[in-house]
């Protein structure tokens, strides 16, 4: 079986480590990667212009914050599911 990566998506400092500690007491193996903001996120995902996208087929589930800073948490949904990359 694969290791996939787990994307947080939060901005709360508090929520992070939590969510973190939360993975790790559940023997949670994969990797997670914590971003703060749903700008950083979309980067993250579908890359911008000085860098490509990332591999998302490597990643297993994301946790996503509803409200976040710069682009909300529902605009990175639609893109998630709007997109051919995230279409599994």
């Amino acid at each position: 079986m694969d290791v996939r990566s787990i994307l947080v998506i939060e901005d709360n400092p508090d929520d992070q480590i939590l969510t973190v500690r939360a993975l790790k007491i559940a023997s949670v193996d994969s990797p997670v990667i914590v971003l703060e903001d749903g700008e950083e996120a979309l980067k993250f995902l579908f890359g911008d212009g000085d860098q490509p996208s990332r591999n998302v087929e490597s990643l297993g589930a994301v946790l996503l914050d509803v409200k976040l800073p710069k682009v909300g948490g529902l605009e990175v949904l639609r893109h998630l599911r709007s997109s051919p990359l995230t279409q599994w």
